[in-house]
C-alpha cells in the first residue's frame, strides 16, 4: 500500500499527538539509530506494541514508535536537513505531562516531557524545512512553534496540558510570554475535542472488550480523565492535571478491578457533566485567534534575527 507520508506525518503530530496514533502497513520509515529506511509490514493494535519494519536487504525486525521517524521522499535528496538531535538545542519550553503529573504514576510509569521548539528562521525556510515534531526515545515530543499553536487553538488537550502542567522543566522568556497568554487558547472547542475523542475512542474500547475479552484499561482511565478535565476547564477556565480528587478510583480502572458497566456508566454520567458545562461555560466561543498570530509573527521575528539563540 502507497501511503501518502506527508499525510501520516500530519496525523502524527496532529489532533492527538503521538499517544494513540496507529501508523499503517506500508509507511516508510527511517530507524533513527542507524538512519536505514524501511518499510512497516505489521503495525501492531496498540501504539505501545512493536512494529514490523522490512528493509531494503530483506531482513525484518521489530520497531517501536519512537525508534522511527516517517520518511519524507522530497526531502532525502536535500542536504542541510538538522535531525532531531541537534534540534533540541531550540527547545524553549520543556514539562512533564502524563501520569506523573496527573498524581496517578506507579512505579513502572515513564516520565513523559513535552513541549515547543523555536528554530532559526534559516531552518525554517530552507527547502529542507524542519519537522512538525521532533522525538527522542526517551519519552519526549517537541511540536514546532506554530504547530503547537495551531494545536492549542483546536483545544488539543496533549498541548493545552503542557500550557498547564505543574511540572516546568525548561521555559525561555519566549515560553514564559506564552504561558502568560495561555487563556487565550481556552474557548467552548474544548467540548467538541474532547467529546469527540472520548466518544470515539470508548467505541473501539467497547469493539474490544466484545471481539477480545480485554482492553487497554489505562486507556479507560484516561479517557474518565480527560472528561473531569474537560468539564472544569469549560466550567474554572483552567486545564487541570491533578486528579487528586479521583485517584483512587481512576486507578482502580487501570488495574481492572472495575465492572465495564461501572466504568460505562460514569462515563456516561460525565458526558452529561460535560454537556451541562457547556451551557454555563463563561469561555468564548472561539480561542483568540489575533493574539495568537501577532505572537507567532514576533516570535518568527526574533528567530530570523541575527545570531539568534534561546535564552
Amino acid at each position: 500500500m502507497d501511503v501518502d507520508s506527508q499525510k501520516v506525518e500530519d496525523e502524527t503530530a496532529g489532533e492527538w499527538g503521538d499517544l494513540f496514533v496507529i501508523i499503517p502497513g506500508g509507511t516508510r520509515v527511517v530507524c533513527r539509530a542507524d538512519g536505514r529506511v524501511g518499510v512497516v509490514v505489521y503495525s501492531p493494535s496498540s501504539p505501545e506494541h512493536a512494529y514490523r519494519v522490512r528493509f531494503s536487504d530483506g531482513m525484518e525486525t521489530s520497531v517501536h514508535r519512537q525508534e522511527f521517524t516517517i520518511f519524507r521522499e522530497e526531502q532525502a535528496f536535500i542536504p542541510g536537513r538538522p535531525d532531531d538531535i541537534t534540534l533540541l538545542q531550540y527547545v524553549a519550553y520543556r514539562c512533564v505531562v502524563g501520569s506523573q503529573a496527573y498524581g496517578l504514576a506507579t512505579e513502572t510509569s515513564d516520565v513523559d516531557r513535552r513541549g515547543f521548539y523555536l528554530p532559526p528562521a534559516d531552518l525554517e525556510w530552507s527547502m529542507a524545512g524542519v519537522p512538525e515534531q521532533i522525538e527522542t526515545n526517551k519519552e519526549e515530543v517537541y511540536w514546532e512553534f506554530e504547530k503547537f499553536l495551531r494545536l492549542a487553538l483546536k483545544a488539543n488537550p496533549n498541548v493545552l496540558e503542557c500550557l498547564y502542567s505543574p511540572i516546568v522543566e525548561r521555559s525561555t522568556s519566549v515560553a514564559d510570554e506564552l504561558l502568560a497568554l495561555r487563556h487565550i487558547f481556552l474557548s467552548q472547542h474544548a467540548h467538541q475535542t474532547y467529546n469527540a475523542y472520548v466518544l470515539s475512542q470508548f467505541k473501539k474500547l467497547d469493539r474490544d472488550l466484545r471481539t477480545r475479552g480485554e482492553i487497554r484499561w489505562k486507556h479507560a482511565m484516561h479517557l474518565i480523565r480527560l472528561l473531569i478535565s474537560g468539564i472544569t476547564l469549560l466550567r474554572e477556565g483552567f486545564v487541570p492535571l491533578g486528579v487528586e480528587k479521583y485517584r483512587d478510583r481512576l486507578l482502580a480502572i487501570r488495574a481492572g478491578q472495575v465492572p465495564w458497566d461501572e466504568v460505562e456508566e460514569w462515563r456516561l454520567a460525565l458526558h452529561r457533566d460535560l454537556d451541562s458545562a457547556l451551557a454555563a461555560t463563561k469561555l468564548p466561543e472561539h480561542p483568540d485567534y489575533e493574539r495568537a498570530n501577532l505572537f507567532l509573527i514576533r516570535c518568527r521575528r526574533l528567530a530570523a534575527s541575527p545570531g539568534y539563540l534561546l535564552d
